[in-house]
């Protein structure tokens, strides 16, 4: 059940995040509607995965955005777990998450958001990038945790991600938290990346990865369909944003449209 509480901080962030940012892509199309827990489709998940996870070290430097003068606080705050990495976005005073690392990284975020003057009765927002156990393993722990937080992943991935709560289904240019979810299928079937207009960011899950101050496609040892994945590689180069945080490797903080263009015509 959907508390009222995170019904109303839902909807109040979307409609406050639409007006302060637009969103840059190759498509001409408006974004879609903002996605709230009561317009999005929820999924009872019943199952749960246990994939096999890469090993890519990364360090712990955070990466963070600063909001012009005028707008409300906006912060990127990476959380570092060794050799994949979760991300917490602040506005406002309240917290959005992206990914929540594996199994037993819910002290690591907590800490994150102590970093930040937070905490869990703050997090109105997880998104999941998709259902690897790398990146959905502490979502138990911390849907228990913040009672208030609405989790939101692509269609196709939530009947393998185990939640005490109903994961609401968002799809391409879905608006959640003010933040733009992108369709980057291939990874996995519902994989997304979250792209962050207002702060020039994108987070891309797995749909790629930082290698060697660069970018490269998705690892083809844990991906389902590398010919989907390459579609969407190609899909994200035609986006617009400056840094771009990866679920394993280095973020990159400025040109990453342009490298991700770059990878795109390779492929």
């Amino acid at each position: 059940m959907i508390t009222r509480r995170a019904f109303i901080r839902t909807i109040g962030k979307g409609s406050a995040a639409i007006a302060l940012v637009g969103v840059t892509a190759c498509s001409t199309d408006e974004p879609r509607s903002t996605t709230t827990d009561a317009q999005a489709t929820t999924t009872t998940p019943e199952s749960t995965t246990n994939p096999s996870v890469d090993t890519t070290t990364v360090s712990t430097t955070p990466t963070t955005e600063v909001a012009e003068p005028g707008m409300m606080s906006e912060e990127w705050r990476r959380v570092n777990l060794g050799f994949v990495s979760a991300y917490v976005f602040v506005r406002g005073g309240e917290a959005a998450l992206v990914d929540t690392g594996t199994s037993g990284s819910t002290s690591d975020i907590e800490s994150t958001l102590g970093g930040l003057g937070l905490g869990w009765n703050d997090l109105s927002t997880i998104l999941l990038t998709h259902h690897h156990g790398d990146h959905i393993g502490s979502l138990p722990e911390i849907m228990e945790a913040a009672p208030d937080a609405v989790a939101f992943a692509g269609a196709e991935d939530i009947p393998n991600i185990k939640s005490p709560r109903p994961i609401s289904a968002v799809t391409d240019r879905d608006i959640v938290f003010g933040l733009q979810v992108i369709a980057t299928p291939g990874h996995t079937p519902g994989h997304i990346s979250i792209l962050d207009p207002g702060g020039s960011a994108l987070v891309a899950g797995d749909a790629l990865i930082g290698e060697a101050g660069g970018v490269a496609g998705p690892s083809a040892q844990f991906t389902a369909d590398m010919a989907t994945a390459n579609e969407s590689v190609v899909k994200l180069g035609g986006l617009e944003f400056d840094a771009i945080y990866f679920g394993h490797g280095e973020p990159v903080t400025n040109g990453g449209s342009a490298l991700v263009a770059e990878l795109a015509a390779s492929l």
